[in-house]
């Protein structure tokens, strides 16, 4: 049998791949072994999604690579992530509601994003792209949400992050707001008043959840 390391490894590459017959094997053989199933799904899944994540973001893989990785990873965690329920580990985190901002249709990051706060035990609302900000509002009311999380890629449409800033904090209180995106940074989440930011999908995933257990 392979040892964990060995395992964590096979995990992240068949995720690279976007081999979904080798994370199932992988994932079986990580039960098999008696690796903690949230560590193969952190550590071999979630890694190996974060890779193709910079890779695309340095243009090296493209869209189709992300869509067969993904298929990958949700192959891997059909037999993972029950597991992680029947320890007991797998407590709902909280809600979040993500989208990209008003006038924004670009997806993927948003799209990787998601994923991984899902990986991470975290409900999650997707509005998709070209959301309204009101609607990330009464998105966020109708869930019970605990986390609002907004992508922007381009310069134009990050200033409506800002603008809403305000209303945001003064219609959800106590509403944790997480922004992420080409054109943010940790400083203009400091400045606009946001709770979190995430520079890449599995930074954000943790981000989350230090802000959910907060």
């Amino acid at each position: 049998m392979a040892d964990e390391a060995t395992i964590l490894g096979q995990l992240k590459q068949a995720v690279m791949d976007g081999d979904e017959d080798a994370a199932v094997a992988a994932a079986n053989e990580a039960v098999a072994t008696g690796v903690d199933p949230q560590k193969a799904i952190m550590e071999g899944l979630a890694a190996g999604m974060a890779e193709m994540g910079r890779l695309y973001e340095e243009e090296e893989c493209y869209v189709p690579e992300l869509m067969v990785s993904s298929e990958a990873l949700y192959a891997g965690l059909a037999v993972l992530q029950p597991l992680v329920a029947a320890s007991g580990k797998a407590a709902k985190k909280g809600t979040a509601v993500i989208g990209a901002v008003q006038g924004d249709i670009h997806d993927i990051g948003k799209n990787l994003v998601k994923m991984m706060l899902e990986v991470s035990g975290i409900e999650v609302v997707d509005l998709g792209r070209d959301v309204e900000m009101e609607s990330f509002i009464a998105a966020v009311k109708d869930a019970n949400a605990d986390l609002l999380c907004m992508s922007a890629l381009m310069t134009t449409t990050i200033i409506a992050i800002k603008d809403y800033m305000p209303e945001f904090k003064a219609k959800l209180p106590g509403v944790k707001i997480m922004i992420g995106g080409a054109p943010l940074n940790q400083h203009l989440a400091d400045e606009w008043g946001a709770d979190g930011y995430g520079e890449n999908a599995m930074e954000a995933a943790r981000v989350a959840v230090r802000l959910l257990g907060a």
